[in-house]
């Protein structure tokens, strides 16, 4: 059977990176809560029926067979063992894993720029405080984290091609995913920032190249970023 990814259909959001993984390992999948029907209704189940006896606490979430993952680093954990996106041995499965849980961290510190005092109000109700939050992020967090992953690439023993061994990672697909977004959200701060992290930036084309990826990209699977994803564009956050 497919596989059968549960996220909101009209975002990229965290589901994406679980698209990423599973499009680079030619997966059979089901996006359903975009697939005919646009089964919304399936995607709540999960979420509200008292019947599930393990229930994920917010999309994406991946059925396979009898298992129901939650969580986008625990569902790219679960599928790199499965397709070889990740070293076979323990360490490498290990760091692969870390990496993408401080991607994970990145990708809340980024939503946090654009809703920094709750998730339930409006960006608007909030945009003195995302101000302040936008200007601190892109002055101190974004050089540290880009700055830890240009370091990774560039100690990787097997060279700075990839962010784990010597062949394509979840890592590597993440991080494609991480600088696009941050792109689109930030392009002036990420057109300063790239000439400082040529290494990240070499990674991100070579996964836009991948041929699978590429042709995810060109599809229209790959719906476009959107004011309403974790990467948001507001011009006064961008100065």
């Amino acid at each position: 059977m497919p596989y059968q990814l549960y996220y909101w259909p009209e975002i990229q959001g965290r589901g994406e990176f679980v698209r990423l993984a599973l499009e680079q390992a030619g997966a059979d999948y089901v996006d359903v809560a975009r697939g005919e029907g646009d089964d919304l209704p399936g995607l709540m189940h999960f979420l509200k029926d008292k019947s599930v006896g393990e229930p994920p606490f917010a999309p994406p979430y991946l059925k396979a067979g009898d298992l129901l993952i939650g969580q986008t680093a625990n569902i790219l954990l679960f599928l790199s063992d499965r397709h070889g996106l990740a070293p076979a041995e323990e360490a490498g499965r290990l760091w692969t894993h870390q990496l993408q849980l401080t991607i994970a961290d990145l990708v809340v510190e980024v939503h946090d720029t654009h809703h920094p005092i709750g998730s339930g109000l409006y960006y608007e109700d909030q945009k003195p405080e995302a101000k302040r939050r936008a200007a601190d992020f892109l002055a101190h967090r974004l050089p540290k984290f880009l700055g830890y992953f240009e370091q990774v690439l560039a100690r990787n023993p097997a060279g700075d091609a990839h962010m784990v061994g010597d062949s394509v990672t979840t890592a590597d697909l993440s991080m494609f995913q991480m600088i696009a977004g941050l792109r689109y959200a930030f392009p002036k701060a990420m057109a300063r920032a790239e000439r400082k992290h040529p290494l990240l930036v070499a990674l991100h084309d070579r996964v836009a190249a991948l041929p699978r990826i590429k042709a995810y990209l060109d599809s229209p699977r790959r719906i476009p970023f959107n004011p309403m994803g974790i990467f948001r564009h507001y011009h006064e956050l961008d100065p």
